[in-house]
């Protein structure tokens, strides 16, 4: 049951040695596992490829400019990607310290999000920050779908289930050096064990999210990712999808 699997990852220690962060090699499990991204996204991209159009024209129109935006984070063996997103946020939203009062700098620096965002398209007064246009795009995780075909169909470097994608400064502030290579010794995914598990109820704060991270790294099975695809297609359905 995930339930356990849940309790187990709370209860995970912190990596101590070398030793310790030596990840299990499983190569049959890698080839299903890249086999069923690319049959699996490439008949999302298909489905897909209206919606996107459609998207794309709204988030023009809600705020001119490129619908599309490319983070750059951290992927497998600590190589640079760039991950394709819609844009949920207005033009210009990069530059925090004009975008944020002193208050909200300080918990976007704790945790790398918001819970109320004024940098989201729509936004306009305190609390939008979770009925707004852009708010919805994230809350649907529709602002993920980019990566569906960009990022695991056509440049392989994400999966469709792994750890989330990381900042350098997010890995660096939150993760021992046995941890780092732990976490990115994997692609990581569109959803994972600790987005579709906990989101709001894990954080880098309590260390639950990083022990949920490593956890499932350590324990990655076909079993389990299929388990948190069925979770995560809940959690979209149901309103608690990325934030």
């Amino acid at each position: 049951m995930i339930e356990t699997a849940d309790a187990a990852a709370v209860g995970v220690e912190k990596p101590k040695t070398e030793e310790e962060v030596v990840v299990p090699q499983k190569p049959v499990y890698d080839f299903f596992k890249r086999c069923f991204d690319i049959v699996s996204c490439l008949a999302a991209s298909i489905i897909l490829l209206l919606p996107v159009l459609i998207v794309s024209v709204m988030i023009v129109i809600k705020d001119p400019g490129n619908p599309f935006f490319m983070h750059k984070r951290l992927g497998k063996d600590f190589r640079e990607i760039g991950v394709l997103k819609f844009r949920c946020m207005k033009e210009g939203a990069d530059d925090l310290e004009n975008s944020l009062d002193p208050k909200q700098l300080a918990e976007y620096k704790k945790e790398y999000k918001l819970r109320d965002d004024p940098r989201l398209i729509g936004y306009k007064k305190a609390g939008d920050g979770a009925s707004c246009f852009g708010a919805i795009l994230r809350r649907m995780s529709i602002d993920e779908i980019p990566q569906i075909i960009y990022n695991i169909l056509i440049k392989g470097n994400m999966s469709v289930v792994g750890p989330r994608p990381i900042l350098r400064c997010e890995l660096e502030e939150n993760y021992t050096p046995e941890e780092q290579k732990l976490l990115l010794s994997v692609k990581p995914g569109l959803t994972g064990y600790w987005q579709a598990y906990a989101r709001n109820n894990a954080g880098y704060e309590t260390g639950k999210r990083q022990k949920m991270e490593l956890y499932y790294i350590k324990n990655r099975s076909v079993i389990f990712d299929i388990k948190i695809i069925f979770k995560t297609v809940t959690a979209v359905l149901f309103g608690k999808g990325a934030v």
